[in-house]
């Protein structure tokens, strides 16, 4: 998780200076590598090396694709943004199967060995044909309704420098730790709760329905929240999902005791989370521009890796198998981004863009 994301920025000013091509194709070759390190790793620490190689070359294509996804529909980035990262977690869902099956009948080093190449060999080939947008090949930015789009392109060294980025970050990290949190204790979660083990539908059990559910959501909401957004705004999108969020954490801490409950609960936190991955990235793009666009969406999207630092923390608090703290913890930071959402973010990114409007009249954007 931690060089998936925190290299995004490095990749992307490749990325924006030399075109999207030579990243996904490097991307292609370290996936294939790290997965064939690891189909012959035999102590931890190989397998760490592995995933190293494999998170860089995971960040590369990620953040490329949604990157170059943000320059080519600067008129729809929510729902453009959305589906590329939909298919990010799309891909998984795919290919659960076929790899417990492999895993099953040959062995977990088959898997990583045939499946490593084999990505690798599909991201190499799909690299020859993405290109990112010349010049007049896409719509110019608008400042219409609820779209508030700068027609200024900000370079990473004035991203980094202005506090707006970083109360983006800091909301992306308040809600982005809840979400990960829940994902990464899904299990421990419902088996303290007593619902784990109960079989509840089509011979599944509360939790193997909750994380297959969880994992639909989790991709359906991103094309749908972007899409949302691009019709009535960021800002508002975000009001509503964050307070999805923090509505659906309260519930499930009042009723996560019950195995249905808890399964539509726990689809609702990661329907309500998921869209982070579509919203933050086309909001960026609409504040900063998108000549920079894949290095400074990539720098936004390091609050992943920060916010998966603050895991271990949530998990310890329900080290005694109390999730009462965690929720509630949840249920603050989402409603207070919500609330920052709307209340601050909304009207500064509307002054920021009327400024940078009025500079655009009176000088070429960079």
């Amino acid at each position: 998780m931690l060089f998936e994301t925190w290299l995004v920025p490095v990749e992307g000013w490749f990325v924006d200076r030399y075109g999207p091509h030579i990243v996904i194709l490097f991307g292609g070759v370290l996936c294939a590598v790290g997965w064939v390190i690891n189909s012959m790793a035999s102590d931890l620490f190989t397998f760490c090396v592995g995933q190293v190689f494999a998170g860089i070359g995971a960040g590369a294509v990620y953040g490329t694709c949604v990157g170059n996804a943000l320059k080519w529909f600067p008129d729809k980035r929510g729902l453009a943004s959305g589906i590329t990262a939909a298919g990010f977690g799309a891909g998984s869902a795919l290919t659960v199967w076929p790899i417990q099956a492999t895993i099953a009948n040959a062995g977990f080093q088959s898997a990583f060995f045939w499946f490593g190449i084999g990505q690798g060999v599909i991201i190499v080939l799909f690299s020859f044909f993405l290109r990112g947008p010349k010049e007049g090949q896409v719509p110019e930015p608008v400042s219409a309704g609820n779209i508030i789009q700068s027609k200024r392109n900000y370079t990473p060294r004035e991203v980094v420098t202005h506090p707006l980025f970083w109360l983006m970050y800091a909301m992306f990290v308040m809600v982005g730790a809840g979400g990960l949190v829940v994902t990464a204790n899904l299990a421990p979660m419902a088996n303290d709760l007593g619902v784990g083990g109960v079989t509840i539908a089509w011979g599944m059990t509360a939790l193997t329905l909750a994380a297959t559910i969880d994992r639909v959501l989790n991709g359906v909401t991103r094309p749908f929240f972007g899409w949302i957004s691009d019709k009535v705004g960021r800002e508002n999108t975000m009001f509503i999902a964050f307070s999805i969020e923090a509505l659906g954490i309260y519930l499930l801490y009042l009723w996560g005791h019950n195995p249905i409950a808890f399964v539509i609960l726990s689809g609702t936190v990661f329907f309500a989370w998921g869209e982070i991955y579509s919203l933050f990235p086309s909001t960026c793009t609409d504040t900063f521009g998108s000549k920079f666009a894949a290095t400074n969406a990539g720098l936004l999207y390091t609050a992943k890796g920060t916010a998966a630092l603050l895991v271990p923390f949530g998990t310890a608090m329900a080290s005694g198998g109390n999730w009462g703290p965690v929720f509630i913890i949840g249920v603050v930071l989402n409603a207070l981004t919500a609330f920052l959402a709307i209340a601050v973010l909304k009207p500064w990114r509307r002054g920021v863009a009327l400024r940078d409007g009025a500079r655009s009249a009176l000088q070429p954007a960079e």
